[in-house]
């Protein structure tokens, strides 16, 4: 079997070609890639659980901490226990967070020149990651 031929090199090159050129950007805003997802979400949907922002990461808690407190320290956002349930964690945006979202919003227009992708492939790559994504996850 050549490296070539294998689909899981093929995403793994991707994968690092891709973060690599958001690098430049995202140290402009000082994120990483993995912060600067999170506050994509909180954009999204500025108050969210701990619990629910890792669903929608694909990543776990003991992963997403150490993220949470580096941009809570950042003054991006606010970690809070809900009073109906100590165990759950509130993430909101603070002012700072929020208005990083303007800064930030040259970043996917760069993407997505870098990619080259017309919106027909834009979406088809898209839809293949994602049914990869769930037919690898199910088994």
């Amino acid at each position: 079997m050549l490296l070539d031929d294998q689909l899981c090199f093929a995403l793994y090159a991707a994968s690092r070609a891709v973060t690599a050129r958001y690098r430049p950007l995202l140290d402009e805003l000082q994120l990483t890639y993995p912060q600067y997802l999170v506050m994509l979400v909180l954009w999204e949907q500025d108050s969210i659980s701990v619990r629910d922002l890792g669903a929608a990461l694909q990543l776990e808690s003991s992963t997403l901490s150490p993220l949470l407190k580096r941009l809570e320290a950042g003054g991006l956002l606010r970690r809070e226990r809900r009073p109906e349930d100590e165990r759950s964690v509130a993430l909101t945006l603070t002012e700072a967070g929020a208005r990083l979202r303007e800064r930030a919003a040259t970043v996917p227009l760069a993407i997505g020149d870098a990619m080259g992708l017309t919106p027909e492939q834009d979406a088809t790559a898209k839809q293949l990651l994602r049914l990869l994504t769930a037919n690898v996850s199910e088994r």
